[in-house]
This record gives structure tokens, C-alpha cells and sequence, in this order.
């Protein structure tokens, strides 16, 4: 099994490809694609086959790329133009269709991706409350979900799977606590809670989740600064292991990343610490096999690749290595 890492480099116009042996934590770059433009989130097709790239330089716009499935080396097969510039991509969870979300234009949008893999552009927008942060598909694809940052809530939409079509739910799934700031959240893989980051506090709201109506119900918040942290809170990216066992965040202003345990029969988190990271890591991800974290400094032009505890779930940095100038989003493939 080969893993592959993708880390957005958004001055350096770049996504830097990098071959990760998920034994042994080796890390070695394979090649650097231009892209053009300033290039921020990526998300993978569910079947691993696909890899999309926002530019969010003028023209704003979609990059379809095939990835090779023997070693992960990646072609464009296609480009569209995006409604505004996107500061979040994913999938829903058939792969067919393309979700983004823009802060700057406070909407959300859903573009068809054709049998070939290429996004083209939207077939519907939607206005949102102030600076969708994020959005995305719940598990069972039958709701959309969008974080916004400015108007403190999570929007609930209804989505139809066979046509992509979506419609807002009559109340916001969920509404934040005051100036918390709502930015990323993750489904936990088998329970049914979600976990929200909010980027103006640097809490996390453990969320219980309706899957029948689309809501969200408050079940536990939890800090995710450092002791001895001062300044403003900034946090920037969240993510599960793929057992759900374990929990991260990373927070920008102190360069560091939170971990927790998860009981998956409560939903509640408990703190297992915090570890240094590259400066300003605005991303990070998991890789599929639950043992590392690659996470990307946007002022240090690096990644830290981070081995976690199989049975602690603690973090230890592991290796280190230059990328691209600005890198803000890792995605990770196993093939």
C-alpha cells in the first residue's frame, strides 16, 4: 500500500506531493505540481480516484486532477469556473458532487462532477449567514451542513443525493455560543456526535447529532488552548482518527496542536495534552492507517509529521521537511 500527501502551497502557487511509508514514518517528496494561482483547500473523491484544488486567485476557479493509483502522482483532467473564491471544498459523500463554501461571499455552492472525475461549475448557490467557514455532507448524504463563522451558527440543509439539489432547513441546526466564531467540523466515524471547532474562542463543541431531522444538540465544550496561552485565539483545523478513538485541533496563534480522547458512547472529550507544531498551522490531516499526523506552517514553509500513540493517542514528533511557500491544507491517500 502506497500513502501519498498533498499539502497546498498558496504563494508558491504549488501542491507539493510527498510518499509517506506508514510503517516506518519516512517521508520523501516525490514532485511539486504548478497550479497557477492561489491554491488553499483540497479534497479527495471518496474512491480516492480524484483530487480537487480551489484557486482562489482570480479566476477563481476548480482544478480536477486524476491521481495516478499506482503512485499517486497527480495530471489535471479538467478546470471550472467557482462561484467566489472558496475557502472550503469536500465532497459529498458519493462523490458525485462537489461542495464549497466561500467566507468572503458568505454562500455555499454545489457543482456536478461528470463520470470522468472533472467538477464543472455550480448548478446551485445559496447565501448563508455571515462567512461560511465550511461545509459538508453528513454521513448518510442526506443533509448538508455549514459552519459560519460570523453568524455564530451551523445551517442545516435538506440534500437529495440523486440530483445534488439542496434546501435550507426552516432553523439553523445549530446556534453558537456568542463570539465563539463557528470554522471546522468532523462527523465522528461511528457515532452519531459532531465535533466543531470555533476559530474566535478555540473551544470545541462536542455536538449530539440527530441523523432523522438534521440537527445538532449541545453536549460538551472543551478548551483547546495551552496553558499559559495569552493573545488572541485563532484556531484553524480538526480532525478524528479514523477509529474515532482520538481528536485534534490545531490553534495558530500559540503554533500548537491539542489532542483527545473520544468516548464514543458519550461523545465527551478529554484533554490529553498539547504539542508544538510548525508556525501558524492552519492545516493539518490524518493519515488513513490512524499512526500519523501531517500537519503545515503557513510561516515556516514546512510540515512536522507527528506519530500518535496507538494507545495513548499522545503525539511525538517524528520528522520535519520543507514544502512550498504558505502551505495551509494537507490531504492524505492511502492507494
Amino acid at each position: 500500500m502506497t500513502t501519498i500527501v498533498y499539502v497546498a502551497n498558496a504563494d508558491s502557487h504549488d501542491i507539493s506531493v510527498l510518499c509517506l511509508d506508514a510503517a516506518s514514518g519516512a517521508l520523501a517528496p516525490l514532485l511539486e505540481v504548478q497550479v497557477g494561482g492561489t491554491v488553499m483547500p483540497l479534497a479527495v473523491s471518496p474512491d480516492r480516484r480524484f483530487l480537487y484544488a480551489s484557486i482562489r486567485s482570480d479566476p477563481v476557479r476548480v482544478l480536477s486532477f486524476a491521481i495516478d493509483p499506482l503512485d499517486g502522482r497527480i495530471a489535471v483532467i479538467g478546470e471550472s469556473p467557482l462561484p467566489a473564491s472558496m475557502c472550503w471544498i469536500s465532497t459529498d459523500r458519493s462523490g458525485r458532487y462537489l461542495l464549497s463554501a466561500s467566507y468572503g461571499d458568505s454562500r455555499i455552492a454545489v457543482s456536478p462532477i461528470d463520470a470522468g472525475g472533472v467538477a464543472l461549475s455550480a448548478q446551485q448557490t445559496a447565501a448563508t449567514a455571515q462567512n461560511a467557514h465550511s461545509v459538508q455532507a453528513d454521513p448518510a448524504n442526506r443533509f448538508l451542513f455549514a459552519a459560519c463563522l460570523g453568524g455564530g451558527v451551523v445551517l442545516g440543509y435538506r440534500f437529495e443525493a440523486a440530483s445534488g439539489r439542496f434546501a435550507v432547513l426552516d432553523a439553523p441546526a445549530y446556534r453558537g455560543r456568542t463570539g465563539a466564531g463557528p470554522r471546522h467540523f468532523a462527523f465522528h466515524p461511528a457515532a452519531p456526535f459532531v465535533y466543531l471547532l470555533n476559530e474566535l474562542d478555540a473551544g470545541i463543541d462536542v455536538l449530539a447529532f440527530d441523523a432523522e431531522h438534521g440537527a445538532l444538540a449541545s453536549v460538551q465544550t472543551v478548551d483547546t488552548l495551552p496553558p499559559g496561552f495569552s493573545g488572541k485565539p485563532w484556531a484553524a483545523d480538526i480532525h478524528l482518527t479514523p477509529d474515532g478513538r482520538f481528536l485534534y485541533s490545531s490553534e495558530r496563534t500559540s503554533s500548537t496542536l491539542a489532542a483527545f480522547a473520544v468516548d464514543a458512547a458519550t461523545g465527551r472529550l478529554t484533554s490529553l495534552g498539547h504539542v508544538p507544531t510548525e508556525a501558524q498551522p492552519r492545516g493539518f490531516a490524518i493519515d488513513p492507517s490512524g499512526r500519523w499526523l501531517v500537519a503545515v506552517g503557513q510561516l515556516s514553509h514546512r510540515l512536522s509529521l507527528h506519530a500518535i500513540d496507538p494507545v495513548g493517542g499522545t503525539l511525538a514528533k517524528h520528522a520535519d521537511r520543507a514544502v512550498g511557500q504558505n502551505p495551509n491544507w494537507v490531504e492524505i491517500v492511502a492507494l
